[in-house]
């Protein structure tokens, strides 16, 4: 755990489980966490609530993650809210259009939590120093 003020992720799969596991490793790593089944819901929490981070899965129903980064990327409202993408299909292709979406950060399904919340907290600290 950190000393840091505590930082909200938002969790964003549409897979019950990943999004409670995922949910449940980062609250043990001092963060508090929203979760939201799609994009949709996704951009409807962050009108609601801007979080310190967003952990973005890819291939959801309704509005998949790279729209939904797309989105999120191009409103001056969150542009600057570290989107981590974490996907089972985080390689190739996949990576280098997370990227043009506008990915902060690429990881790969599994993922240990430990190096989730690091990078969660590097990203967050990159873009307050900026």
């Amino acid at each position: 755990m950190s000393n840091d003020p505590i930082l909200l992720v938002l969790v964003v799969d549409d897979e019950p489980d990943q999004r409670e596991l995922m949910a449940e490793c980062l609250a043990l790593h001092g963060f508090r966490v929203a979760t939201a089944r799609d994009g949709e819901e996704a951009l409807d929490h962050v009108a609601r609530q801007l979080p310190s981070a967003i952990v973005m899965d890819l291939y959801m129903p309704v509005l998949d993650g790279w729209e939904t980064t797309k989105r999120l990327k191009s409103d001056a409202r969150t542009s600057d809210v570290p989107v981590i993408v974490l996907s089972a299909h985080a390689l190739g292709e996949h990576r280098v259009r997370a990227r043009e979406c506008g990915a902060d950060a690429i990881l790969t399904k599994p993922c240990p939590p430990a190096d989730l919340a690091a990078r969660i907290r590097e990203l967050v600290a990159e873009r307050n120093a900026a």
